[in-house]
């Protein structure tokens, strides 16, 4: 078995920017719609069912559940496919203006349309949630193995700023969730999208599709040979073992980090008791330090290593599961060692900080490492698996702390993250970075 080639070329400056902006043109869709305005729009305004809204939460779960296992079904076949036909842009660009297209379609739903705004959220997630695994398998193309980890850590970077800003917009121009301002605040829709449709722009027209494209098949045809490659890679799963591990690392790692963004603020709501000011300051604190975490081990990550990054990284959520559970402990440990009289709320500031961090590096650097891993003419195919795990992830680790939470409540049920982390760590120690990158290079079709 021969090193890995290093030789690769790095991208030109201009196309890896290009990469990248779609990182900060689809992180407005993810906060606008699923985290922070549509979401919170859909239950206590589209479904309505004051005072606890347990149906629009259900409802909301379902909608994004059903997106989720859509891409689960659908990534790695459209991977295989991809690869095969060697059209990744051509992919990318259908999922994007689907995106674009359900998204800006939500300013028609009126309170009451449940099922309308249910089926343009399940359509519109699932195109944002599959373009997430097309436009990564462009990342192998930019850059020698060992330069993956700065330029994955740069499009997560400016994901986090694309998504500050536009939120940041949107909330100071459309004014709060409530259903006396639903005609300023329905505007979210074609505000999210819009947004995608032009800070996306630089990707198509920058991006390269490399290798020759073949002949146009007929969709059934294509759809076979998909299902053809996906058989192959089967056959040779042996061949990619150091993938196939760090794939389940990555579900575990997934699951836990979907619990923190689903799931912590309204930890911080439940359970601290936060003001809404602490509350924008923790939005706003978490996006600048996923950003810095992103770029910081992203450029580590060439010292390092990608799966040592990856492993630290891992380490870092540990300790900030820590500080989540513990707020009350730290609170009053400040007071007895410090003689300071802080209140909660803001020690939960400390871990917000340590959360964003863990949060911009963990999924940059996984990225990274199934980069590393992946060859070229696999690319689409083996980020496919690369989204499944990870959207599989969603599912299970929701539904996972729904039911942790029904038996022994919100604030200690965070400690299931801790699990989930561990178990990632310890999934992700056998990989051999060297052996798995030196098969991808060799590998060929």
């Amino acid at each position: 078995m021969t090193a890995p080639s290093l030789t690769r070329p790095l991208a030109p400056k201009r196309e890896i920017f290009a990469w990248a902006m779609f990182d900060f043109a689809n992180q407005g869709y993810t906060l606008l719609i699923i985290t922070v305005v549509f979401g919170d729009l859909f239950t206590r305004v589209v479904v309505g069912d004051a005072p606890d809204y347990r149906l629009g939460n259900l409802l909301w779960s379902v909608a994004l559940a059903v997106s989720y296992l859509l891409v689960v079904v659908a990534n790695p076949v459209c991977g295989a496919m991809m690869d095969y036909s060697r059209s990744r842009k051509r992919f990318l660009f259908a999922s994007y203006v689907l995106t674009v297209a359900a998204t800006s379609l939500l300013y028609f739903v009126e309170p009451g349309w449940i099922v309308p705004a249910m089926a343009l959220v399940i359509l519109s997630n699932f195109a944002y949630a599959i373009g997430e695994g097309f436009i990564a398998s462009f990342l192998p193309d930019l850059g020698p193995r060992q330069a993956l980890g700065w330029i994955s850590g740069l499009g997560w970077a400016l994901g986090y700023v694309g998504g500050l800003v536009a939120t940041a917009f949107t909330l100071f121009f459309l004014g709060d969730v409530a259903l006396e301002n639903y005609q300023r605040i329905r505007w979210v829709g074609p505000f999210a999208g819009g947004f995608f449709l032009l800070a996306a722009i630089p990707t198509f027209v920058w991006l390269r599709e490399r290798g020759l494209q073949r002949p146009v098949l007929l969709t059934r045809d294509l759809v076979r040979m998909g299902f053809a490659r996906l058989r192959a890679t089967r056959q040779a799963v042996g061949e990619f073992r150091d993938l196939h591990t760090l794939l389940v690392s990555v579900f575990f790692a997934m699951a836990g980090i979907y619990i923190i963004i689903a799931f912590s603020f309204i930890y911080g709501a439940q359970v601290i008791g936060w003001d809404e000011e602490v509350r924008i300051i923790m939005f706003v604190t978490v996006q600048l330090t996923a950003a810095a975490g992103a770029l910081g081990f992203g450029l580590l990550q060439g010292r390092l290593g990608a799966r040592n990054t990856y492993i630290t990284t891992l380490s870092l959520w540990l300790l900030a599961i820590l500080a989540i559970w513990q707020t009350p402990g730290l609170t009053a440990l400040a007071g007895y060692w410090l003689g300071v009289s802080w209140q909660e709320q803001y020690v939960f500031l400390f871990a917000g900080v340590l959360s964003g961090l863990s949060l911009g590096s963990s999924q940059s650097a996984a990225r990274a490492l199934v980069g590393v891993l992946t060859p070229q003419s696999k690319a689409a195919e083996f980020f496919g698996y690369w989204g499944m795990a990870a959207k599989a992830a969603a599912v299970f680790g929701i539904l996972g702390l729904g039911l942790v939470q029904w038996l022994l409540g919100l604030a200690d049920a965070i400690v299931f993250c801790l699990l989930l982390f561990a178990v990632a760590i310890a999934m992700v120690l056998p990989v051999n970075e060297v052996r798995g990158s030196a098969v991808a290079e060799d590998w060929r079709d």
